[in-house]
Order: structure tokens, then sequence, then C-alpha cells
């Protein structure tokens, strides 16, 4: 069976939805027990199957890419959805390197003996159903089947339209690969139902998904957050900030802040904001306003930093909050650390903030202080990902406390039980 497909006139889309929601919770418990060697030479004969796809894997995309200005995508989402020979090679690397992790499932987190000798354990176990509803990225359709399955969940993927022809083709050779390597197929289900109220659907079913997942735009996460009624981990905005410190090196502070707006700018590790000390705003402005424009993107900035650089646009109160995806970016000059630090707190949203130093102390107040899930001391933003920090892949970045932040990975999808053993105990 491949992808899901969409119910007929005889089907109400209720009735539709709880039978893939069905299908997912008893496919859950039946993978919630097979060892990790399994799942991993199931994951590498899907990246296999993958790599054997590609020319049907980018006409399914060529169809998704011709449709997307229809759809009103811009060109940074454009670059996003856009697949390439690289590019699936990427995403076969990827499912590869989630196959390497170690198996979080039946990990004993904490074990102790009691006085009267029961024997406690507590043990990492998978989370069950997940439903993530996402967006125009088909590369994010692999991650997170790989992410759900290596940790033993089976996934509910909504994808948005944008990417639905390429979603499917990959979802059809990750799905061949489960069935063939013996794993219960519906571990992964893609919901081919254009109707937006099929989500709605899915989030009220708490009987049967453990958790939703959004990851794309604040209106698809706000429709979550206030529809689900079940856990919801949000990947939320990306404001991500740079702060070049009054002790910061200007050559690494120049390399640093082109890579992290430029490398790559539709993505939510990418930087929207720049803040300077005002020890160094004189000398270092102008020269990162040069970098920055020569790789087409606008200044928006505070008083302070139109003074310095004339051509600078007036920044508005939104824009210091704003996730721009794209060549803008928001400049103020601060008076202190403390000061970036409550500006990061006031505007940013909690993904991934750098700061730019050579004064250990700075760098450790600022990790410590600021709100964010992930702290680059004298580095870029971009590498807030989950195979760049070791996860082989992400679900998304939680920007969330509770119950994970950060790049969600493999153990980001499993809690833990108590597993408590004796030898005819009794309680008097």
């Amino acid at each position: 069976m491949a992808a899901i497909s969409a119910p007929s006139t005889s089907q109400p889309l209720h009735t539709h939805c709880r039978a893939i929601a069905e299908r997912s919770r008893h496919a859950a418990i039946d993978l919630a027990g097979i060892p990790g060697a399994r799942k991993a030479a199931c994951l590498r004969a899907a990246a296999a199957r993958i790599r054997g796809d590609v020319p049907a894997i980018l006409a399914a995309n060529a169809m998704d890419v011709a449709a997307a200005p229809g759809f009103g995508l811009t060109p940074a989402q454009i670059d996003r959805l856009l697949l390439d020979t690289k590019r699936v090679e990427a995403i076969a690397s990827g499912v590869e390197a989630v196959a390497a992790q170690s198996d979080p499932v039946g990990e004993i987190i904490e074990e102790s003996t009691r006085p009267n000798g029961l024997v406690v354990r507590k043990i990492r176990v998978p989370l069950g159903v997940v439903f993530f509803v996402y967006e125009s990225r088909p590369n994010v359709t692999a991650d997170a089947a790989a992410v759900a399955l290596a940790s033993g969940n089976a996934i509910i993927l909504r994808g948005g339209k944008e990417a639905a022809h390429s979603s499917r083709r990959l979802v059809e050779n990750i799905r061949a690969a489960v069935r063939e390597s013996g794993l219960p197929t519906d571990c992964v289900q893609l919901v081919d139902v254009g109707d937006r109220q099929a989500v709605g659907e899915f989030l009220a079913m708490a009987d049967l998904i453990d958790v939703a997942i959004p990851r794309g735009g604040e209106a698809l996460i706000q429709r979550v957050c206030s529809e689900a009624r079940m856990p919801v981990l949000k990947h939320f905005t990306g404001n991500c900030h740079v702060y070049v410190d009054k002790a910061a090196d200007l050559d690494m502070a120049e390399t640093i802040t082109v890579n992290a707006k430029c490398q790559r700018m539709g993505v939510c590790n990418a930087a929207e904001s720049l803040l300077v000390h005002r020890d160094l705003a004189g000398t270092f402005l102008p020269r990162i306003a040069a970098a920055l424009t020569a790789q087409g993107v606008e200044i928006v900035g505070d008083a302070a930093t139109q003074t310095l650089l004339p051509n600078a646009v007036a920044a508005t109160e939104a824009d210091w909050a704003t996730e721009y995806l794209g060549p803008r970016i928001s400049v103020a000059v601060v008076d202190s650390l403390d000061g970036a630090i409550d500006h990061i707190n006031r505007y940013g949203s909690r993904h991934t903030d750098a700061i730019v130093t050579s004064d250990t102390e700075a760098a450790r107040r600022f990790a410590s202080r600021v709100d964010t899930a992930c702290a680059m001391i004298n580095a870029s933003t971009r590498f807030n990902d989950g195979g760049e920090l070791g996860l082989g892949a992400e679900i998304g970045i939680s920007t969330d406390k509770l119950h994970a932040r950060g790049p969600c990975g493999t153990r980001e999808l499993t809690t833990y039980k108590y597993v408590v053993t004796g030898t005819g105990h009794i309680r008097s």
C-alpha cells in the first residue's frame, strides 16, 4: 500500500481519518517491541530505495514547483520546496544518519533497589502515535518518518498541498521498505486528503493520537494549538539573533553574521536580527552593511543604526519580532551585554541566538540568561539543526520548554515508564 487515498463519497471524512488513526495505533503497539537493529535495517533500505528512485522523485517535485506560484509561495519558499539530485541524496543520507543513531527504546534511565527488595527501573519508551502537520518541504517528510520509526513511534504525516507530489513519492518508497522489512506498514502513513477539515478531525482524536507536532507558518501552529485535544510540541517561528559583543573579533563577527543570514535565508535557523555593542558600532556596522548589501540583504535599523548607515530603513516595532525568511535583517545598537539579552528575551522566538565574543564571562552570561532553545557561542545560528548537532535528523526544532526543547530527534520522541520487579512482594 502506498499513500492513503482520499475518502470515497460513501465514507465520511471523520470515518476515513479515524480509520487512519486506528491503523496507526495498532502499528505503534507492534513497533514498540521491535529491536533497534531491525528498525535501522529498514531505514537503510528506505534510503536505498530513495536513491534508486531519483528520476521519479524529481519528476514529482517538478509538478509541485510548477504549481508553487499558484499557491502564492515566495521565492524563499520555493527554494525550500525545490529538489535536485544533491538534495535527494541529502534526504537519503539523513535517513541513514537516523539509522546510525543508538536505539533509545528500552534504555534504562534510572535503576534502584528499594529496602524491601523491589527493583525499580525507569525505562525509555516511545510516545506512541504522532500526528505531524507541516508545510512545503519534502525533506521534512522523510526526516519525520525516519525519526518516528527509529524511536518506535507510528506517524501520521499531513503535509501541505505545496509538496504533495514530492511527499507522496517519498512516502511510497519508505512504506515499501517498511513492508519488505516485516515492520508494520502503517507505522508511516501520509494523509492524502486536501480538505483542511481533516486536520481538525485528527486533532480531536486524543484517544488514538499521543502528540501533535505542527511545523510551518504561524497560522498553522496557532490553529493546531487551539484545536488539539492532545499535547502539542511546537516548532514555532525562528526570529534568531546574532549579538556582536564589545569583545568580538570583527573578522569572526562578519563571517558568522553573513553565514547566519545568507547561507540559506528561507530556513528557521537563519538570523533575522543583528545586535551590535555600541563600542563597536562605528567600526563594525559599515563593514557588515557592505557585506550584507553585497548579498542583496536590506537593512532595517534603529536610530543609531540609521545614523551610521544612511541607507538603512527605519525599523518598526514589528520588525524586531519578525521572521523574514528572506533578504531583510533588523539591526539595533545596544549599550551592553544585558541590553542585548533584554532585547532578545523581549522580541526573540526562543529558537536560536548567538553571541560573538572573546570574553568567556560574557559568553557564559549570555548562554545562561538568554531564553532560547539553543545558545551559540562564536558559531552561526545555522548549526541549530538535528544533523549538525549529532541527532541524525529532526522532526522539528521545539521552541517549547516541555516536553522537549531544540532539535527533536529520536530521544525527544520518547517518554518513560516505570517497571517494578518483585519476588511476590505485597504491601502491608
